[in-house]
């Protein structure tokens, strides 16, 4: 017998999409990861910059993470896990922020998901109301969506190469009056950068006094989200800070986000979590109840395991972070090397994450006309800021070594080189 061949789509098949379903943008980064990976499978050499992700070959789990997933399964660890989050994983972030941070917060301000991306969009649907305002930096990963999601006015506030792509006190300050949330990304995705220490104390300051004057008038507060996923990820002179170390003060106003992702290169584990205050994080439970987006009870129990064994976690942290700066080095001495020659490219010096800027001053070419300039003349693949909300035709991408060897970044940069040449 026949099988019987449905018509899924009908003469308007977008017809029957809600208004923010029609208006969603996909994901601009995995667009471009997807012509690169359809280009690798094809057979071309191409050194692949573009995804914030991990070749597992190159950027393997740690062996404690792996083992504690498999005992856990094992030992049947395969049920649904407590909506905020396995008590074993939130009583041992509550003892890492205790030894790593020399800070202290109870359970109940802790909730855990299935990675970084569920919290940081619940915590929009937790406080944010159609038309509420929400600041945030561009390039940064996201927000724009975010925004368009739960039906946010964002305002994105440009940011300089000069202060790192960073936004600044200054830069954040006229907007506060209006904003609901300032949504904040350290290290700093897409760029590579650090926030300095001495302006997470003046933002900090900031939320304080708007917040005071609103406990005044009795007016909504105003929260800072503090993206710091990348946070173990920091390289030379460059150092991660919290606000709430700074100004305690702030901290019934911030939203903290991190995870096991990038420390532990372990994207696809998928456990994260959120630090804040106590009715924030309630709500933030339950909107990941609802939609199921816990992290898998096994990944959970292990990842517990590992946070408590800190030889295990410390000698993988020093060697995951010694391969990550050998490549953001090599692509760093690469430009710089092809700047000093001469040639139209500038770099911001790797501060953290897993990424580097780079500026390839092409005039004439848009972005995505000299992205694909030196994907077909190099098989260099990078992901243009425009990306990450930032406007202008201005020959900055992101750069991200989590795919590649050091051998691929140093037999890539003569490729690069022999294309801007070619140029004249």
């Amino acid at each position: 017998m026949e099988p019987l061949h449905l018509d899924l789509e009908g003469a308007d098949p977008r017809r029957g999409l809600g208004s923010m379903a029609r208006g969603l943008i996909g994901s601009e980064i995995l667009k471009i990861a997807g012509e690169i990976r359809a280009a690798q499978m094809a057979g071309r050499k191409i050194a692949n910059f573009t995804v914030g992700d991990f070749s597992s070959k190159e950027f393997p789990i740690p062996d404690r993470l792996r083992e504690g997933i498999l005992k856990a399964l094992a030992a049947g660890e395969t049920n649904y896990p407590p909506s905020d989050g396995v008590l074993r994983l939130r009583e041992a972030v509550r003892e890492f922020w205790r030894d790593r941070m020399q800070l202290e917060v109870p359970l109940e301000s802790i909730v855990v998901a299935g990675g970084s991306r569920p919290v940081i969009y619940a915590a929009y649907r937790a406080v944010i109301e159609p038309g509420d305002v929400v600041i945030y930096p561009v390039p940064s990963w996201n927000n724009n969506h975010y925004c368009h999601l739960v039906g946010a006015r964002g305002i994105a506030i440009e940011t300089r190469p000069e202060d790192g792509f960073l936004p600044t006190a200054a830069s954040l300050q006229p907007h506060l009056r209006s904003a609901r949330m300032i949504a904040i990304c350290t290290p700093l995705n897409p760029a590579g950068t650090v926030l300095a220490p001495q302006e997470v104390g003046r933002i900090a300051e900031l939320v304080v006094a708007e917040n005071r004057r609103r406990d005044k008038v009795g007016e909504k507060p105003l929260y800072l989200l503090y993206d710091q996923v990348y946070w173990m990820l920091t390289f030379g002179a460059a150092r991660h800070e919290l606000p709430v170390r700074l100004v305690p003060e702030s901290a019934r106003y911030t939203i903290f986000v991190d995870g096991i992702s990038k420390a532990f290169a372990a994207t696809g584990v998928r456990v994260g979590w959120c630090i804040g205050p106590r009715a924030v994080i309630a709500a933030i439970k339950d909107i990941l109840g609802h939609v199921g987006a816990w992290a898998p009870r096994a990944e959970q129990v292990a990842t517990a395991e590992l946070l408590r064994d800190h030889a295990a976690m410390d000698a993988f942290l020093v060697q995951h972070k010694g391969g990550l700066q050998a490549r953001l080095d090599a692509l760093h001495t690469g430009v710089t090397r092809m700047a000093t020659a001469g040639l139209p490219v500038r770099d911001i010096a790797p501060q953290g994450a897993i990424y580097l800027s780079v500026q390839f001053d092409l005039r004439g070419r848009t972005n995505d006309e000299v992205r694909r300039y030196l994907l077909e003349e190099a098989g260099f693949a990078m992901v243009p800021f425009q990306a990450f909300g930032l406007s202008g035709e201005n020959g900055w991408f992101r750069l991200s070594v989590g795919a590649v060897s050091v051998r691929d970044v140093e037999e890539a940069m003569p490729r690069v080189e022999a294309a801007l040449r070619k140029l004249g």
